[in-house]
């Protein structure tokens, strides 16, 4: 026996075992890790790829509500606009009524004034002219002047009975 032959055959034997085991091995526990990575790894694309569609559906849903809530406040602003319109035409309206009634209000005042003045004017005329008789009245009149008034005012006064 040649002991070369031995060493190499030993050597092959020992190759060949050594490749029997490591592909045991490999089947036995590394590629089953390798396949459980793999595994984990795909579910893990997999709800990262569902988590990215949920907030694009999200996304969209929000910009969906923000258009729609630019719309209401498109919507309200224009409401407010025409509503003070309306209260402003409101407020003229009445501020120009309120102010028509104060004119009519005031050209009645005016006249009642003027109509107390016309009459207190007119009273103090006839104060001031009665005065003025009686003034005269007394220097024109004297008691035969008199008299004879007196008795003429009763003859008429008896005439009329």
């Amino acid at each position: 026996m040649n002991y070369e032959q031995v060493a190499v055959w030993s050597q092959v034997i020992s190759a060949v075992l050594f490749v029997a085991v490591m592909v045991w091995v490999w089947g036995k526990y590394i590629q089953p890790a390798v396949l459980a990575a793999q595994d984990a790894h795909n579910k893990q694309l997999a709800e990262s790829e569902r988590h990215r569609d949920e907030a694009k559906a999200s996304l969209e849903a929000l910009r969906g509500e923000i258009s729609g809530a630019q719309r209401d406040a498109e919507l309200i602003r224009q409401r407010a606009t025409e509503q003070a319109a309306r209260e402003k035409d409101a407020t003229i309206a009445q501020a120009r009524e309120a102010g028509e009634r104060a004119v009519r209000n005031a050209s009645g005042e005016l006249d009642r004034a003027r109509f107390a003045a016309r009459d207190r004017l007119r009273v103090e005329l006839l104060e001031r002219a009665l005065q003025a008789a009686r003034g005269k009245a007394a220097q024109r009149v004297d008691a035969s002047v008199n008299a004879r008034l007196v008795n003429s005012f009763v003859s008429s006064i008896e005439a009329e009975k």
